[in-house]
Order: C-alpha cells, then structure tokens, then sequence
C-alpha cells in the first residue's frame, strides 16, 4: 500500500509542508506530522465555506486548500468501489 502525502500551508510562517495522510474522509481529513516518536496527528477539517480544511497542532494552523468536492473526487478515484450503492436490489 502506497503512502498518501499532500501539502498543507503553516498560515503564520506561510511554509508550505508535505504530510502523510492517517484517514482521508469528506467531513474530515487525519494528518501525521513528524516521524518516529515525535509524530503526532492533526485532524483537519472544512472551514466555514467548504473550501478547504483547517486544523491546528501545538499552536500552529495548518490549511489543506482543497474544498469538500476536490476532497470527495479525490476518494472516489482512489477507491471506486465506495461509490457503488450498497443498497440490495429486489
């Protein structure tokens, strides 16, 4: 299984970092900061507007500049099979 990365922005330095994806979901997104022992999650969320995501970790905010249907687009191309209803059929 490959290793999911994307970047999100540091708003109050605006340096731009590549962090590896926990669990990647519409209504929230997981993030592992760091490696080894001094890793530590962050669970991003959509703002207000839905056009990106927002969290904070040790003080610091980070922004995921993709909006809700990016995000949604995103998982349905990596995993076809959730799209599918699981409705049976009669």
């Amino acid at each position: 299984m490959q290793t999911e990365k994307i970047s999100v922005r540091v708003t109050q330095s605006g340096q731009i970092m590549d962090v590896v994806v926990y669990d990647k979901r519409v209504d929230h997104i997981t993030v592992v900061i760091g490696e080894g022992a001094h890793s530590m999650k962050c669970e991003l969320t959509p703002t207000r507007t839905g056009q990106a995501y927002a969290g904070s970790v040790m003080g610091r905010e980070l922004v995921y500049e993709h909006s809700r249907a990016q995000v949604q687009a995103d998982l349905d191309r990596d995993n076809p099979a959730l799209r599918q209803s699981t409705r049976r059929k009669t």
